[in-house]
């Protein structure tokens, strides 16, 4: 059978999608090490870590910057909306291909196309993941870099410590939502071909 190639990552996106990647990783990784890291035995030095965290918390910052712009006039934030209505069906409908369509050897409920490269679960967890928790981890991150920015106090509690605990949560379920991504990248005859088409740009079907 002859494959049919969809243009779906245009360059801008997988440079991005690749440098924000790699900051990620880092981050999670010198997060964790910041934050249960033996003070005694570290696997990286308190200090390292902080410098690899703020630097590359910084850069994946301007790059959510850039994915915002990039996705205002690209025609790519169009697969970050959604519509209410029929949207509990839709959300049923992939589950249940997940859950047992997929191992029953189904088709896809929801094929991929120009016009929809996400099916539902995907479009609606990758919107909440880069519209609120990005924003959360980035807005509260640029606050304990610049901790005069925040209040002192809020409601009778410390507003750093507030700050650290909603980085903290944000930086959890982002590390959350990176594991199912990459799960849900590898689904399909091929694991590598999702993986494939962010570095060539094109969905083979």
């Amino acid at each position: 059978m002859e494959n049919h190639k969809l243009y779906l990552y245009p360059i801008w996106l997988r440079i991005w999608h690749g440098i924000n990647a790699l900051c990620i990783i880092l981050l999670i990784i010198t997060g964790l090490s910041m934050q249960y890291g033996n003070i005694d035995y570290p696997l990286i030095s308190f200090k390292t870590s902080v410098m690899i965290h703020n630097f590359c918390g910084i850069v994946a910052s301007i790059g959510f910057v850039i994915f915002l712009v990039g996705n205002f006039i690209s025609d790519n934030g169009i697969h970050y909306r959604f519509k209410i209505r029929g949207l509990y069906k839709r959300l049923f409908t992939q589950l249940m291909y997940y859950v047992f369509g997929y191992f029953k050897g189904e088709p896809k409920p929801f094929p991929i196309t120009k016009e929809n490269k996400f099916n539902p679960l995907q479009r609606i967890s990758y919107a909440v993941a880069m519209y609120v928790l990005v924003p959360l981890v980035v807005i509260t991150g640029l606050g304990l870099l610049y901790p005069e920015l925040i209040f002192e106090r809020f409601l009778g509690m410390s507003g750093v410590q507030i700050t650290a605990v909603m980085h903290s949560i944000g930086g959890f379920f982002v590390s959350f939502f990176l594991m199912i991504h990459l799960y849900v990248a590898s689904i399909g005859k091929n694991p590598l071909k999702n993986y494939k088409s962010i570095l060539t740009g094109y969905h083979e079907s």
